[in-house]
């Protein structure tokens, strides 16, 4: 046979086989609700108005002599609109400077890329983030009240970090709860239901400073041994099981909570101050929470949502480890808005 016949016969079975893997993956992906519990709104126009802050954070911790280092960078309280159509969702926010201000706390610039993808059977999370600009959120247990005193919340403007995370977690009971009714707002739980929650991820993160990230001037100079570091990386895997729940009163008012824990692996990286790089292989301990509080009807939702990772790995320092956490907290209100026609046709997920 000839071999340039051969390669397209091959080209073609591996683009027919792919094309059947899509559709039954697409397929095993829908699902019909119990509209007992859940009443679907993905054909609507969800228009919301909403607050958001992001955030992440920065913990260095000494078992040994029970202090710890807090970084927090200065994020900004945004405001502003968005809308959702079927898997589609778009939101513009606008800082305002009146509400937020760097007298105190530093400026901090910041690229924060979250985004919570919540399809009926699967919740995806992912972070891709770089912050630069932070300050010391707990400057007495840090450096004492005398030196607080006149330096309230001392700033690091050279500390910057980056990291990717990506946490996938499969809803064994898709059909009685919604993830997207708190969280995205396009479908309404009506009675309460809850279900299981297992998956995995996988997180990178470095952390640098032009100095050392432990303070030269600290009240507790045994803190880390006296080792110090300019610049840190993580890297780790890890599964994760949890359960969610969401409560509902009345039909309208609800409560909803989730809470995954994970373990794995992680290699923790330290570039020491006097050129030493060190590096430990561990265990990963991490968890992601949800909380929203609000009340959900067939037009209208108003309420908070709050999602939020931590990690913790060790380093190769006795007794110590890092916690690496990232998060949002939102205001929203929302109406819907019913279609006469779709806007296209399709199979909905």
């Amino acid at each position: 046979m000839n071999l340039r016949i051969l390669a397209w016969l091959v080209i073609l079975g591996l683009g027919t086989a792919q094309a059947r893997a899509q559709g039954k993956f697409l397929k095993w992906l829908k699902t019909e609700n119990d509209t007992a519990y859940i009443e679907d709104h993905t054909e609507d126009i969800t228009f919301r108005l909403y607050g958001s802050r992001k955030y992440t954070k920065y913990d260095i911790m000494d078992r040994k002599t029970k202090t710890d280092i807090l970084y927090r960078p200065n994020t900004p309280f945004n405001v502003g609109f968005g809308a959702n159509y079927r898997f589609i969702g778009l939101n513009i926010g606008f800082n305002l400077p009146f509400i937020n201000s760097t007298e105190r706390y530093g400026k901090t610039k910041y690229l924060d890329l979250q985004s919570h993808v919540y399809l009926r059977k699967i919740v995806v999370d992912i972070y891709a983030q770089y912050y630069k600009g932070y300050y010391v959120a707990n400057p007495e247990k840090v450096y004492g009240k005398a030196y607080t005193a006149l330096n309230p919340y001392p700033q690091r403007p050279d500390i910057r970090n980056t990291d990717f995370g990506l946490n996938v977690g499969y809803i064994f009971n898709d059909k009685r709860f919604s993830y997207r009714a708190p969280n995205l707002q396009n479908e309404y739980q009506k009675k309460s239901a809850g279900s299981l929650i297992v998956g995995g991820e996988v997180f990178l993160a470095r952390i640098k400073g032009d100095s050392s990230l432990i303070p030269t001037n600290m009240s507790d100079t045994a803190f880390l041994r006296d080792e110090h570091y300019y610049k840190t990386g993580i890297n780790s895997l890890a599964a994760n099981v949890g359960y969610a729940y969401t409560f509902v009163l009345k039909e309208h008012f609800f409560l909803s909570l989730s809470l995954t824990g994970g373990l794995g692996g992680n290699i923790t990286t330290l570039f020491l101050e006097n050129g030493d790089v060190s590096r430990k292989a561990g265990l990963q301990f991490s968890n992601t929470v949800r909380a929203s509080l609000g009340y959900n009807s067939s037009r209208y939702f108003a309420g908070i949502h709050y999602v939020g990772m931590n990690t913790r790995s060790g380093m190769s320092i006795p007794h110590t480890y890092q916690t690496f956490g990232t998060g949002n907290f939102r205001v929203s209100l929302v109406r819907r808005f019913t279609l006469e026609k779709p806007l296209w046709r399709s199979k909905t997920i």
